[in-house]
């Protein structure tokens, strides 16, 4: 429906951003004070009526106690008012939650105080009590620093200007286009626009339109929106891809001496079915001593990409490949990703490896870091590694096979596979014992026809043949960060890429035991390990029940994020004390860092800054979680897509989230996720009863909870808002 517009202008030309710069010369020596003809100087403002905005907004600031007229006519910052600065976290409803490291908890942000602040926003802030509540609450005060100026969303036009209608519903107000800023966007496009003035006195900012996507529901648009709304590229720039075809792909007899030849090494990958880039393979080798030589083998991707390059720049602007439901995009060009880089069999390769002599208790006897030369002999897929493992047989069965067909394996490979498979399990045993906690959640996946349009959801389980492989890179991770930040004993001050990850919050620790002690679970949060095992615990009891999902996803919320940081304090969900990344370099530009770092160690070089490397590290976290959210709303935008054919089943699902304006409900066959509006629940009267993780019928006392079955069917579904309606059936 389209929103009614409005822009609120006065007689003369506006000031823009007036508030914002008195701020700025005030804040620039809190100690001085100025007049309005001196604070109008400093803006280059010189004419009558442009002084008397400045006086009439110096009045106004005084009146709000924002700043002080300290002697007759002259400003100065208000120090007693208790300023603030952190980040704006915009609700849906207009609302938002200051955010920042001088508060325990966030501060509420009502919209009349947001003063233009937008989501993510780096804003200044004055934090009061509220007379009747006593409760804090923050007004902005100050803009520091825009998270963003572009977004995504369509064009609605009246007669001789526009609106876009961001498709972001943290973003709260429709951007003001010009006629002369349309770029050729017709009515009803979707859009990409920039944020290029935002007038004191409108509502609206101003903006132009960057980009023409297309028309919203076309699905390339759609893909396309998802991935620009995060700031990430769809393709790369013709002078990246021009600066990867000058690359030299031949492997030569003088590369191969400054390396470990183990080409000779029984070596194979596996991987999904559908992957393109091989990143990891395994060489298995028995040694004389009955020790086994395991190598862990990575695309050596720093050999390709040299720093201060095009390309390495490129990739660090990306920093990791994106995965969405449909397609990838990749921190490489394809020449690189799933060419010269890629692990593919009967090919010889440049890689980087960790290789160990373990024996059969999976101890590590001796450890070897280097670049290597390897050739893979074999590729698997996960179902055709699964199948050795489950039939301990050397036949790969036509229903698992990438070819379509059964075929026989080498025996030798067999071998390696049931003994790796072995000795992971025992790695994986150690682990979970020294207090890891195991996420092994239930992926949703998409069967698409040939217009990538969903025709059926499948779940994706990790089974003995994902998790050899997982056991393996863990391995490598965590050894390669022993080797540089604890060496002989001592801890050392190497700078080194560690991906951390902090204990759990106590207080959302304590909320996720009230909502889990509704289905009869609990959590010991007394020390470190009594948590991690009953966590574990928790998982494997809801594991394939009705609410499994949910109390998955609210345990993981529990958690704090795994981030890249040069300052090490080890990685609580893998219960290691250190672990970096280094296995997956065409995806992962810290792994690419790692790799660079590691190499410069082996060659006895120095400690480099860490401020440098802690600022890419920042990045690449910020990326990480960019690419994460790109990659929901890819698979959001599936499940809407795909209910839109199922509109007339009825489905049963779990209640899953319960808010004051419905209840979320998600389908147990295919975990797509809607609401069920709490007006739209006909058979009472009913109200949102947040101690009880429910909504009550007000003449029934009937209650619909948290984890409760029901029968919905889809009401409405919105592509472009990657949102599901349902209709309650039964409760």
């Amino acid at each position: 429906m389209t929103r009614k517009k409005k822009i609120y202008k006065k007689k003369g030309k506006i000031i823009k951003d007036l508030t914002r710069n008195i701020f700025r010369i005030l804040n620039e020596d809190s100690s001085k004070h100025y007049n309005y003809k001196q604070i109008a100087g400093k803006m280059g403002i010189s004419d009558t009526d442009g002084k008397t905005q400045v006086l009439k907004k110096l009045a106004e600031l005084t009146a709000s106690q924002k700043i002080k007229e300290i002697d007759r006519g002259k400003y100065q910052i208000n120090e007693d008012r208790k300023y603030h600065v952190g980040t704006l976290d915009v609700t849906s409803n207009g609302n938002a939650y200051f955010i920042s490291e001088d508060f325990e908890n966030d501060i509420f942000v009502p919209s009349v105080n947001l003063g233009k602040g937008l989501h993510e926003d780096t804003v200044k802030v004055y934090v009061y009590k509220k007379r009747r509540s006593n409760k804090l609450e923050a007004d902005v005060v100050e803009i520091l620093d825009r998270a963003k100026t572009e977004f995504v969303g369509v064009l609605q036009m009246n007669k001789n200007f526009g609106f876009v209608v961001p498709d972001n519903n943290k973003m709260y107000a429709d951007i003001f286009i010009s006629q002369n800023k349309l770029n050729d966007a017709e009515d009803g496009d979707k859009v990409v626009a920039k944020i290029t003035d935002w007038p004191e006195n409108s509502k609206n900012p101003f903006g132009k339109i960057t980009q023409v996507l297309g028309k919203p529901g076309d699905h390339n648009t759609e893909i396309h929106s998802i991935l620009l709304e995060y700031g990430l590229p769809y393709e790369f720039p013709k002078e990246v891809e021009e600066d990867a075809q000058k690359l030299s792909l031949e492997i030569t007899e003088e590369e191969i001496a400054k390396r470990r030849d183990m080409r000779g090494d029984l070596t194979f990958t596996i991987d999904p079915k559908d992957a393109k880039d091989f990143d990891d393979a395994l060489s298995f080798t028995k040694l004389e001593n009955g020790n086994y030589e395991i190598g862990i083998h990575i695309a050596d991707v720093s050999h390709y990409v040299q720093p201060k390059t095009i390309l390495d720049n490129e990739a660090y602007d990306r920093a990791t490949s994106v995965y969405l439901v449909d397609r990838v995009v990749p921190m490489l060009p394809e020449m690189l990703s799933n060419g010269a880089c890629s692990l593919r069999p009967n090919e010889e390769k440049l890689t980087f490896s960790a290789v160990f002599e373990m024996n059969e208790k999976a101890q590590i006897i001796n450890k070897w870091f280097g670049r290597t030369v390897t050739y893979s002999d074999k590729r698997f897929a996960y179902e055709e590694a699964q199948a050795i493992i489950e039939t301990k047989k050397n036949i790969i069965p036509a229903d698992v096979s990438l070819t379509g067909e059964a075929y026989e394996v080498d025996e030798n490979i067999v071998e390696a596979t049931l003994k790796l498979d072995e000795l992971a399990k025992k790695m994986r045993k150690n682990r979970m014992s020294s207090g890891a906690i195991s996420f092994d959640r239930v992926e949703v996946k998409f069967n698409l026809d040939e217009e990538a349009n969903p025709i059926g959801v499948f779940f994706k389980e990790a089974k003995d043949a994902n998790k050899l492989i997982e056991e393996f890179m863990l391995l490598a991770n965590k050894k390669v960060a022993e080797f540089i930040g604890f060496t002989k004993g001592k801890v050392t001050k190497n700078t080194f890429i560690y991906r951390v990850h902090d204990e759990p919050n106590i207080e959302k620790l304590a909320s996720l035991q009230n909502i889990i002690g509704k289905f009869g679970y609990k959590i010991n949060t007394e020390n470190k390990q009594t948590t991690s095992q009953s966590l574990n615990k928790l998982l494997a009891d809801v594991h394939g029940k009705g609410e499994a999902n949910m109390v998955e996803t609210l345990a993981i919320r529990s958690m704090s994020k795994a981030e890249y940081t040069t300052q090490n304090i080890g990685h609580y969900g893998l219960a290691f004390d250190y672990y970096s990344h280094f296995t997956s370099p065409i995806r992962r530009y810290p792994d690419v860092m790692t790799h660079r770092l590691l190499q410069h160690y082996l060659d006895e070089g120095n400690s480099p800054k860490a401020e440098i490397y802690e600022e890419k590290c920042k990045h690449s976290s910020k990326m990480e979680e960019l690419a994460s959210k790109a990659e929901r709303d890819s698979i959001k935008y599936m499940q809407v897509k795909y209910m839109q054919d199922h509109k007339d089943e009825e489905f049963e699902g779990v209640v899953s989230g319960v808010t004051e304006w419905g209840i979320y409900v998600e389908i147990a066959s295919n975990k797509c996720e809607g609401m069920v509006r709490i007006r739209d629940v006909k058979d009472d009267y009913y109200i949102f009863d947040e101690k009880q993780y429910a909504i009550v019928g007000q003449s029934t006392k009937n209650m619909i909870q948290l984890g409760d079955t029901v029968v919905v069917k889809v009401k409405k579904t919105d592509l472009e808002r990657k949102h599901l309606d349902f209709d309650l059936i039964s409760h």
